[in-house]
């Protein structure tokens, strides 16, 4: 919380994101709703790490648990007075992360669901990630994310990083840039 509430001074936004792993959407949401306490906080979830062999499986969820969270995200401010609209990151970088995605809804009154084109490699692909995601159009509120280069053991980055014009020129335009 101090780190939040250090954001929140800057006038910043966090993003907490839940990386499941062994736990189901509705579990990891449910742990995450106290911080919507803080006007500046949003959700993530990373259907990636949905499994028990991270970097040797590729985990999923299904667009009802997707809808399930914003539904809990929206009674929980509802519930408790929280002022603001909230975003809800879903990370995929293939379609196989978010399966039956044509049922995730994008009507709920006080939670965005912001469809995040998530990896890493070489442009072209993040490129061809992005348009894949581009046709779920049940998810209007497009993201990118980008990934400096990176020192630990396993894990991969951009290379090249895309430069920012380049991200901004992509269609439609991404609402919401993450790096990490």
């Amino acid at each position: 919380e101090d780190y939040i509430e250090f954001a929140g001074q800057k006038g910043w936004l966090v993003f907490l994101d839940h990386q499941l792993g062994k736990y189901g959407v509705e579990e990891s949401v449910k742990a995450m709703l106290p911080f919507l306490k803080y006007p500046h906080v949003h959700l993530a979830i990373d259907p990636e790490w949905r499994t028990l062999k991270p970097m040797q499986e590729i985990g999923s969820i299904i667009g009802s648990e997707l809808n399930n969270a914003q539904s809990l995200m929206d009674d929980y401010l509802n519930q408790n007075g929280l002022p603001g609209i909230r975003m809800l990151v879903v990370h995929q970088f293939k379609p196989s992360m978010i399966r039956e995605s044509s049922v995730v809804r994008a009507d709920f009154d006080r939670v965005i669901p912001v469809h995040t084109a998530d990896g890493f490699g070489i442009p072209e692909v993040k490129r061809n990630a992005y348009a894949i995601n581009v046709k779920s159009k049940n998810m209007p509120v497009k993201g990118f994310k980008l990934f400096f280069e990176s020192k630990v053991p396993g894990a991969g980055w951009d290379k090249p990083l895309m430069l920012p014009s380049e991200v901004i020129s992509l269609e439609p335009m991404p609402l919401l840039i993450i790096y990490q």
